[in-house]
Order: C-alpha cells, then structure tokens, then sequence
C-alpha cells in the first residue's frame, strides 16, 4: 500500500464509515492537498488531505490546519444553498483530512474544462455569482459563528503572498499599489469568503454549481471572491477568441446575479473594489506563484501589458472594465 492509501484507511476508520476500502485513486489537477477517490463496498467517496508545501515551482507552504476550516465552509455553505457543496462524511483531526461524496454523473462537468473545449457559454456564470451571493450574505447575517474562520494568516500564505506579495516583488514599479491591495484584503472581515472561486473548483450538476476546495475560506473581503472567479473569465477570453464576447458579456451576468444579494453594504462600493482587484490578479496569474498553464506566450504578454495598465488606472465599474477587455 502507498502512504496515501494508508492515510486513506486511517481516514475511513476514524470516522468510523461503513464498508471495506477496495481501492485509492489518486486525482490529479489540484497543488495544494492531496484527493484521492475510495471504492468502498457500495459507494465511492473523496478523501482529501491538505499539503505543507504546495505542488508549484516556486516555494509555496501553508498550515495544514486550513483543511478544517474547508470543512466547515463546505458544511455552512451546504445549509445555505442546498446542493451546492458535496455531501460531507466527517472531518479528522488527526488526519487533517475529511470525506465527501465523489460527485458524478452524465450531467456533471467540470467548467474550467468546458470552457477551454470551447463549448457554448450555458448561463454557469449567473448562477455561480448567485450562489456565491447567497453565501456571502448569509455570512453577515445575525447569529452567524465565524469562530471557524478566525485564520487570515492561512489566507496570507495561500493568496496574498503568492499573488499579490510575490508579484509585487516581479514589478518593483508596481509594488506599492499591489501591497496596497494586499495589506487591504488582510484587514477586510466582512463576509465568509471561499477564496478560490475558480472554474477549475466547480463542477456544474443539472445545471446548478457544486463548489469545491474551499481551503482558503476565511473572514474577508467579498471582492476578493467575486475578482477570482471574473478573472478566469477574463484570461479564457483571451485564450479562446472564438468564445470572447460570450465570456465577457458572462462577466455582467456573474455580477448582476450577484449584486443581487448584496445587502451589508452598497454593491457599488465593492464593484470599484473588485474593478481595481481584477487587474492586479491578471498580473499574478502570469508573473506570481501560480501562473496559469494554458496561455501562449503571446497571451501571456498581452495579459501582462494589459493589467500592469490597468493597475495604476483600474475603470471603476465592470461594464466599463469589459468594455476595455473588448
């Protein structure tokens, strides 16, 4: 048995879940934990582990205590919005890992992986910005237990330094505004975020969004969220060219749904937020710690020419933004 498999037994045993683990099979495509899908008897499940040190080039560590706080944002998320999360099985401490239903099925994908296919844009970006609403404005309702969420410094490790710290360090030019930014996420507590809304972490079911890998969930700032996901849209416009004007025009769908379910401050104020955010991710996701894989190096010089303008001046409305992008 490998060490995985051993971790995976251990897993099962611990949180004490019927049937016999007949197989581990590891999943690719994530840097910072280790999944694996088990065969039990009767059903298949997840388990998921986080890392110390992340799959990346450069050196990239994080606590591996995160994993609990995942946990929980997935369990508080699946009571807001029915479905939008993996059932869970449990959580162990002494793993640091939990189990979750393997989702599946003849109408799941993966969305990161249809939209680099190129397939036709199917509305996915309202509901997500929807559900991502939901969830956020739940958060800020009365009663709501952050003691979950108290972990800014694991945010710092997994999003401020590699994207926006480290780039910084890439444009000295640039370096005061991206701190800027970056010092503001880190004093910003105003919503339970998930911190990597990301296509490459939702899985479309029927339709409707199944967030995953919420390991850097914490108390900040929504724009954050909202900038991460925009961005993907962003970077696929441009790598896609035949699905531009569809992933842009996804782009006002995302924030009107969205907007729609900003009730703890006015949904202007956090677009000029997220507005001066989108640039300075552009930037990270060519020049930071985790740059994304599938653009050429044309692409990448366009989208680095691009956002390090935009940075100094960000538009402050995304319809203004997009038509930029355009």
């Amino acid at each position: 048995m490998t060490d995985l498999d051993t971790r995976c037994q251990r897993l099962i045993d611990d949180l004490g879940l019927d049937g016999a683990l007949r197989s581990v099979t590891p999943l690719g495509g994530g840097v910072a934990s280790d999944i694996a899908v088990l065969d039990l008897e009767e059903r298949r499940i997840c388990a998921k582990f986080a890392l110390a040190k992340l799959k990346v080039m450069e050196d990239w560590f994080a606590p591996v205590h995160r994993n609990r706080a995942e946990y929980e944002w997935l369990r508080f998320a699946g009571t807001v919005v029915t479905g939008a999360v993996p059932g869970l099985h449990g959580w162990s401490a002494a793993e640091n890992g939990f189990a979750m239903d393997f989702v599946e099925g003849r109408e799941v994908y993966l969305w990161k992986e249809a939209m680099l296919r190129g397939e036709p844009v199917r509305g996915e970006a309202a509901r997500v910005g929807d559900v991502l609403g939901r969830i956020h404005a739940a958060s800020t309702a009365s009663g709501f237990d952050d003691g979950p969420f108290h972990n800014r410094d694991d945010f710092h490790a997994l999003r401020l330094e590699p994207y926006l710290i480290f780039t910084a360090t890439q444009h000295p030019d640039l370096a005061e505004r991206l701190n800027r930014l970056a010092k503001a996420l880190f004093e910003n507590r105003a919503v339970l975020i998930h911190g990597d809304v990301s296509p490459k972490n939702i899985l479309m079911r029927g339709g409707d969004p199944v967030l995953l890998d919420a390991e850097c969930a914490t108390m900040g700032d929504p724009a954050f969220d909202v900038a991460f996901c925009l961005n993907h849209l962003i970077l696929k416009s441009i790598h896609i060219p035949t699905r531009r004007n569809d992933l842009l025009e996804a782009i006002g769908g995302f924030w009107r749904a969205y907007a729609a379910q900003v009730v703890w401050e006015e949904a202007s104020a956090l677009e000029v937020r997220v507005c001066a955010l989108l640039p300075a991710l552009m930037l990270a996701r060519v020049d930071g710690k985790s740059p994304v894989e599938y653009l050429s190096a044309v692409n990448r010089g366009a989208v680095r020419d691009l956002s390090r303008t935009l940075v100094t001046e960000p538009p402050t409305t995304l319809a203004d933004m997009i038509g930029v992008l355009r």
